[in-house]
């Protein structure tokens, strides 16, 4: 595996009426200083730099490099970023280094770099790498645990591959990390609030040339600094964002097989376990909610020194061969794939001690790094019919030795493959290092984000962890739960990621699953991830008792419904509270209770307030031109979702298209209204307005036309 080699910290900052200077290249014998997006960068001739931000606060960041400064010199140019002005120089620690500090003209963004001009320790003479910033000391902080889905965690040390948020009482915060080799980057946390980023101790030398990244991300509010940061790195990694609707495996329902499932290493003994779960997916099927998937977990391939399905060992032992058991797939995975109709996802472990691969392939530690593996594994994959590969374990037993090179070719060899077979990945049980490094592939698409059997006790993490998850281009998951767990249905479903269930046969709720696709299997779900409010992030961060809410959205050409989901935490009841405005819904709304069926109308500028317990979920709906606050499917959680609401505008009156799935014959739509509206059809038919003037909700059936859709006038 090749490496390229050149240090970088990136800094990010919210500023209105951001402007670049000009600047001249050539050396400067003094002080140096460029200004991009309000952010001025500093470096004078002893060694210290400094990079000062006016907004979202008057802070500076400043540090030193521990040596005279020469060649002093700026240029500008362009990167996968943006435009930008830089500061270059020279210094001497251990071996002469160079390293650069770059403002960028429209992202608002300042990369710091350094690149060794030998090979040199690991640690440099002056006891600390670059960059080295004493930061603001702000009260509140978060980052992710070195563990299993890397838990979040309010305060404390960071573990030295997470990225550390820090943000004050007005939620104006930064966000550092490393944006580079991150399997073996080390966040330090010094004296006086220094935050630096270097490499772990289990690397000794670097190379010459060697490079190393870091990010640093300011913002107004923590839900833009983490999606600005997030944006940055996968500029850097070379990735976009993945539509919710990407693949079957995002677009549609799916049926999973792992803990927690009722066919986890079970099955029934009169059908086989490929027979119980082609029962499973016809039972579905009967029931009119058919599925888009299916996965395999770890039972699928045979593991151990037994080299047998179940295993044996510690946790059963990890993958004697990457195959279809024999003794489960008597005609091979491709022969089940065609019998169950359904594209699949296939689970992978570490490899086992005992497995010949030990002996075919170079390894490191417990993983494969050889090309020549993972080109065959994706090849059997896809003729097998498999579209998604889920690498768990990678807290645990899936990981490289930590050096500068295995980590990095497990993964790297893993995605670069798949990706040449058009298979999508998954990772599960990530450590914060796993998260950042989906910035680098494409394919990797979903993240499991919290532990294993979705349920209320795992609901904090899943929503913490999915605004780290989403903020980097990854679509959250939050495991498997049951279809009549209504509260865990509801929730996966606003992650506006995949959703899969895992139901004994028989035991499937149709009211439930109704709720969340159409009739065709399709997922109607938010745009985004659902996360917490940055009110929530300061309310728990002083009170770690504090309620959750937390929100996600779908937007229609300039009107944004949102979709607001929040639970006590106290063991009992607790009042909550949000104003439309802060989730992106403007002017006046109307907020509707799901569950009970009511609502209350919000005036602009106002706030809504309740007391909820278990969970309780509301519908937040602007209120248009026309006075009608248009809530969308009554008959679907995600009411406005872009699956089944396409468009919606209001100048006066309501027009909206509703998408139909195959077979569906119509929809019944609702919203307040201060008086009962009309409803006509332009395509398809609009049944008579059934309005309650006393709550002034409205109802109205609609049915398909042409390409399975209806347009409606409502007003």
């Amino acid at each position: 595996m090749a490496h390229k080699f050149r240090v970088a910290v990136i800094v990010v900052v919210f500023a209105a009426g951001s402007t670049v200077n000009a600047g001249a290249v050539g050396a400067q014998p003094s002080s140096t200083s460029i200004t991009a997006a309000g952010i001025t960068a500093a470096v004078q001739p002893d060694g210290t730099y400094e990079v000062r931000a006016q907004q979202p606060a008057a802070w500076t960041f400043t540090g030193s490099v521990g040596a005279k400064v020469t060649d002093n010199r700026t240029r500008t140019g362009q990167d996968a970023i943006g435009s930008y002005r830089e500061i270059d120089f020279g210094y001497t620690d251990t071996v002469a280094r160079t390293a650069s500090i770059r403002v960028y003209q429209n992202t608002a963004a300042v990369l710091f770099g350094s690149t060794t001009g030998a090979a040199s320790p690991n640690v440099p003479a002056s006891g600390v790498p670059f960059p080295s910033l004493k930061a603001p000391a702000l009260p509140h902080q978060e980052s992710f645990q070195d563990r299993a889905f890397s838990t979040y965690k309010f305060g404390g040390a960071p573990a030295p591959d997470s990225p550390l948020l820090s943000f004050d009482d007005q939620a104006n915060g930064f966000l550092f990390s490393a944006a580079d080799n991150f399997p073996v980057a080390k966040l330090g946390v010094g004296a006086g609030n220094t935050l630096s980023e270097g490499i772990a101790a289990s690397v000794t030398t670097l190379p010459a040339g060697f490079t190393h990244q870091s990010i640093l991300a300011l913002g107004k509010g923590i839900g833009t600094t983490y999606g600005t940061w997030g944006s940055a790195l996968m500029a850097l990694g070379g990735k976009h964002r993945v539509p919710n609707d990407a693949n079957t495996t995002l677009n549609k329902l799916g049926y999973w097989t792992d803990n927690g499932a009722e066919y986890y290493y079970k099955y029934d003994e009169n059908l086989g376990y490929t027979g119980t779960l082609l029962a499973a997916a016809k039972d579905f099927a009967d029931h009119g909610i058919p599925l888009g998937y299916m996965q395999l977990d770890s039972w699928w391939y045979p593991k151990g020194s037994s080299n047998t399905w179940q295993g044996n060992g510690n946790l059963r032992g990890g993958e004697y061969t990457y195959r279809a058991a024999p003794d489960l797939f008597q005609q091979g995975l491709a022969a089940f794939r065609d019998q169950v109709g359904l594209p699949l996802i296939t689970h992978a472990r570490w490899v086992d001690p005992a497995s010949p691969y030990h002996g075919q392939y170079t390894m490191s530690g417990n993983v494969v790094t050889d090309p020549r593996f993972w080109e065959g594994t994706m090849r059997y994959l896809a003729d097998s019919g498999v579209v998604g590969y889920e690498q768990d374990w990678l807290s645990d037993g899936a990981q490289a030795q930590y050096n500068l090179s295995d980590p990095g070719a497990f993964v790297d060899n893993m995605a670069q493959s798949a990706a040449a077979k058009g298979i999508d990945l998954q990772y599960c049980m990530p450590l914060p290092w796993n998260y950042l490094q989906s910035t680098k592939y494409q394919n990797l698409q979903t993240t499991r984000v919290s532990n294993d059997r979705f349920e209320r006790g795992k609901w904090d993490e899943y929503l913490f962890d999915s605004h780290l998850a989403g903020s980097l281009g990854e679509q959250p998951w939050s495991d498997v739960f049951m279809s009549k767990e209504t509260d865990n249905l509801l929730l996966s479903l606003l992650s506006g990621g995949m959703v899969g269930v895992g139901d004994k046969i028989g035991d499937l709720s149709t009211t439930n699953l109704g709720q969340t696709v159409r009739g065709d299997g399709v997922l109607v779900k938010p745009d985004t991830a659902i996360v917490p409010l940055d009110s929530t992030y300061l309310a728990i961060a002083k009170d770690a008792q504090a309620p959750m809410v937390a929100a996600t959205h779908s937007d229609h050409n300039g009107l944004r419904d949102a979709y607001v989901f929040a639970y006590a935490r106290n063991g009992g009841s607790q009042s909550i509270g949000f104003s439309p405005a802060e989730l992106g819904v403007n002017g006046a709304a109307y907020v509707y209770d799901y569950f009970s069926g009511k609502g209350r109308l919000v005036p602009a500028g106002g706030r809504f307030t309740g007391t909820v317990s278990d969970g309780s979920y509301y519908v937040v709906s602007p209120v248009g031109r026309s006075g009608i606050a248009f809530l969308g499917d009554a008959g679907k959680f995600v009411s406005a979702g872009s699956k089944r609401i396409s468009q919606v505008s209001d100048q006066g009156r309501v027009e909206t298209t509703v998408q139909f799935g195959a077979g569906e014959r119509s929809v019944q739509l609702h919203g307040y209204a201060p008086a009962a509206p009309k409803a006509t059809a332009t395509s398809g038919t609009a049944g008579p307005v059934s309005y309650d003037a006393a709550t002034r909700l409205f109802t109205v059936s609609v049915t398909p036309g042409p390409g399975q859709k209806a347009q409606v006038q409502l007003g």
